[in-house]
């Protein structure tokens, strides 16, 4: 699956590191994929109330951003770890 992975073009995904720590985000934004995974993942919210919620963001972009979680889930997963636990160091 890896060498799929590497193959697949996410176009609305992009990772800068300068931005969310060279975490991936979705592209023309500081919105990190983790938090997408986050929200629909982990707190059970559908994609279309996130862009209820986050009126600058689509569908495409919030979909993609799933399928780049899939694609490469070991990664997010363990940003998703490194970020809870920084937040739990930080209160």
């Amino acid at each position: 699956m890896s060498n799929l992975a590497e193959k697949l073009d996410h176009p609305y995904i992009a990772i800068h590191k300068d931005f969310c720590g060279g975490s991936p985000i979705i592209k023309g934004t500081k919105f990190p994929v983790r938090s997408v995974v986050r929200y629909v993942l982990h707190q059970g919210l559908s994609p279309e109330e996130i862009v209820g919620e986050f009126s600058h963001l689509t569908l495409a972009q919030i979909y993609d951003a799933l399928s780049y979680y899939y694609d490469h889930k070991e990664e997010i997963d363990r940003d998703l770890r490194d970020n809870s636990e920084a937040m739990l160091h930080t209160k």
